[in-house]
């Protein structure tokens, strides 16, 4: 069971900020092929984002994976909802799915960012 003190600090997170990007690492120095990964599509986009380095506290990591019921490692959250890791991103962003769920949730995009 995930310590009600964790789920807070994730809801503060998710719900203070309209993209998060729970992450193996720091956008600036990511820790990870996976977090490099989506770090790489979220600035190749041009959205601003939170990075939250879940090594630096297991009981944050453990408690995602209760509060998102994902196993994994990074985790994009978007309007305080999990889009997905690595591959889903990956895929989205190809796809333009991502972009259009960016604009759809009024989240400013580009190079101005």
């Amino acid at each position: 069971m995930v310590d009600q003190t964790i789920v807070d600090r994730i809801k503060q997170d998710i719900n203070g900020n309209d993209v998060v990007l729970y992450m193996k690492g720091t956008p600036v120095f990511p820790q990870c092929g996976f977090s490099a990964a989506v770090v790489g599509v979220l600035s190749h986009v041009g959205v601003q984002f939170k990075g939250v380095n879940i090594l630096e506290d297991p009981g944050l990591r453990q408690g995602l994976k209760e509060f998102s019921n994902w196993p994994t490692f990074p985790q994009l959250y978007v309007k305080g909802e999990l889009v997905g890791g690595c591959d889903i991103v990956r895929e989205m962003y190809e796809s333009g799915e991502l972009q259009q769920l960016l604009a759809d949730k009024g989240i400013k995009t580009g190079a101005a960012v």
